[in-house]
């Protein structure tokens, strides 16, 4: 199996690239969107690298799990009592920019639907 890319996440976690970081545990970090699209927009992304939705597998339930977790703990803590969104975009058509899975957590103000 090939060795991941080396992403611009990769090297956030890794402390080469600042970011303005709101969580960090074992398995995840979040930090704020350096393009936000709502007053609150945070990427919440597993430290192991995984591509996209597209490759995960059971392996990687507990840690994708651990995300969704840590984002609703992230909007609680940030006071989004009036909701929020999460939003996992997955290869091209699904908007995915950075090959590294990560979770957007968008709030603050009111979201509509369709997205886009």
């Amino acid at each position: 199996m090939a060795a991941p890319a080396d992403t611009i996440f990769s090297k956030i976690i890794r402390r080469e690239i600042p970011a303005r970081i709101e969580h960090e545990d074992e398995l995840c970090l979040a930090f704020h969107d350096v393009a936000p699209q709502a007053p609150v927009h945070l990427l919440v992304i597993p430290k192991r690298p995984i591509p996209s939705l597209a490759e995960i597998g059971p392996d990687d339930a507990p840690v994708l799990g651990h995300l969704i977790v840590v984002a609703s703990d992230l909007a609680r803590r940030l006071g989004l009592d009036r909701g929020y969104r999460l939003v996992v975009n997955c290869g091209e058509d699904g908007g995915q920019t950075v090959h590294h899975l990560h979770v957007h957590l968008l709030g603050g103000r009111g979201l509509h639907w369709p997205p886009g």
